[in-house]
């Protein structure tokens, strides 16, 4: 307790000499901070005298917390501190000149600190700070971390704002000179507030998660996994983002709830599109004058259609089982196809279009079914493919209204109603999602996850903290793993 008010009172005469700038940081109350290692440098701390300990000793204090007079004093001790001139007289003899090393997590170049890197940084520079008093030669290096889209969208807005361009204008190498004097610009920031809460980082030794060093180890890494078999590429539907051009994952997608019609306007785009609507549509039966009604929220997709599902237990349309639809503008017949998983029968009409190429749901039918994938929208969010000439090259929410159009001419559109709808949003662009099946690279962790589930039910691993159904759990996420000696073994997700 004594000592507690020791270092109360000692902070609080530190800042009322702050704030009235009387003094700086550099006297000898620090020495009531650092008990266990005995600074020794070429300029020491001044004392404060009797009559300055009387004066403020009775001062009250200041009536606000000025952080910038308070980090300015501890600045100054500090980098006299760990100035090449100053050495630690260890009390831990042990641990002269050995190496304690760690890295700063990298912060996005993008922004600023927050209170989660101030969390982080406090508690790696009390351990480096620990390691230090030990008489460790600490290397604690600084980084930045290029954000990869996020970086990228935040320099193409600059771009286009300043100079009216686009990365595709610039061309990769200039854009990618564009990426490192964002980073020389406003890293520089980020370092310096890492200077202000006082982290004892190498500031000589700063990486950036993009300079040659890290960019040699990702790919020397990425190869070693593709030998072991742990990489692998396969075509699979994946989140496109035609505005930036690249698959996000399901992370940086956001989910944007809508309960009716709605207009919204997206990138790139003069005018809204509406969204939160179903509409509904008529397929003729092959050799029949009956016609199957189809609901769906997008109808630009029906030249990629290459069946109509329903559900088997369905009384409406068991006649229909094994039948062919006729598709309105190829005049191609497609298959009805009973499918439980993908159909429900209390919504809409109870029959479903199936698109492979463009829906996920879609996707696993066609694998279920043996069905083709047919592209119509390319990765600009334009329509392609073998189709009508008409479509060809329009943009994805441009051809869905003449889509529209072209049905009622052919008085096979029926009505649109309101519908609520889950719109997938790019959480950097702000562009809606587009599934398309692209090749992509993955990690193969289903023998990690096995063997790690293995030793969870065999008690060689213990999950921290515990939770049930972690069969399930493991095989998607690795938590912390700790062995019967509770050393932790890893901690990361699966990807």
């Amino acid at each position: 307790m004594l000592a507690q008010r020791r270092c109360v009172k000692s902070f609080a005469v530190q800042r009322v000499l702050r704030s009235r700038g009387r003094f700086s940081d550099t006297f000898g109350v620090h020495s009531n901070l650092h008990s266990s290692a005995v600074l020794s440098a070429s300029s020491s701390p001044v004392p404060l005298s009797n009559e300055l300990r009387e004066r403020v000793k009775h001062a009250p204090l200041a009536p606000t917390y000025d952080p910038t007079v308070v980090e300015q004093g501890w600045q100054q001790y500090w980098q006299q501190a760990l100035s090449p001139n100053t050495q630690l007289k260890s009390v831990d003899t042990e641990s002269l000149n050995k190496v304690f090393s760690m890295i700063l997590p990298p912060p996005n170049v993008t922004g600023a600190l927050h209170i989660g890197h101030a969390l982080t940084i406090t508690i790696q520079d009390a351990i480096a700070r620990w390691h230090r008093m030990r008489g460790f030669d600490v290397r604690w290096l600084p980084g930045l971390d290029h954000a990869g889209i996020a970086t990228q969208s935040v320099v193409e807005r600059k771009l286009h704002k300043e100079q009216g361009l686009s990365r595709y204008d610039l061309g990769r190498e200039a854009f990618v000179d564009q990426v490192w004097q964002w980073n020389e610009q406003y890293g520089g920031r980020i370092m310096n507030q890492i200077d202000h809460l006082g982290a004892i980082v190498k500031k000589d030794q700063p990486y950036f998660t993009l300079d040659k060093q890290r960019s040699e180890a990702v790919i020397n890494a990425f190869v070693t996994l593709y030998e072991k078999g742990l990489v692998y590429r396969k075509r699979r539907m994946v989140n496109w983002c035609p505005t930036l051009q690249t698959a996000i994952s399901d992370i940086e997608v956001d989910s944007e709830q809508l309960e009716k019609a709605t207009k919204k306007m997206l990138p790139g785009r003069d005018k809204p599109v509406e969204f939160g609507v179903m509409h509904r549509f008529k397929y003729q039966i092959a050799d029949s004058d009956e016609f199957l009604e189809v609901d769906t929220t997008r109808p630009e997709t029906i030249f990629g259609d290459v069946a109509v599902a329903v559900h088997p237990e369905d009384s409406r349309y068991q006649q229909h089982h094994g039948k062919c639809v006729v598709h309105p503008f190829s005049k191609e017949k497609l298959p009805i196809v009973t499918d439980e998983t993908l159909v429900n029968m209390e919504l809409g009409t109870g029959v479903v279009k199936v698109t492979p190429a463009h829906d996920p749901k879609d996707f696993e039918c066609g694998q279920r079914h043996d069905l083709p994938e047919v592209e119509v929208i390319d990765k600009y969010g334009k329509l392609c493919g073998n189709i009508d000439q008409h479509f060809i090259g329009l943009d994805r929410f441009d051809a869905r209204q003449l889509v529209v159009e072209a049905l009622q001419e052919m008085n096979l559109y029926v009505e649109k109603l309101d519908h609520p709808t889950a719109l997938s949003i790019c959480s950097r662009s702000g562009d809606v999602i587009e599934p398309l099946l692209m090749p992509q690279w993955y990690v193969d962790c289903s023998e990690m996850a096995k063997r790690a589930a293995d030793n969870v039910r065999n008690g060689v691993m213990t999950i921290e903290p515990k939770s049930r159904g972690f069969s399930s759990w493991i095989t998607s996420r690795i938590g912390v793993l700790v062995d019967s000696s509770g050393g932790v073994i890893a901690s990361q997700r699966i990807v």
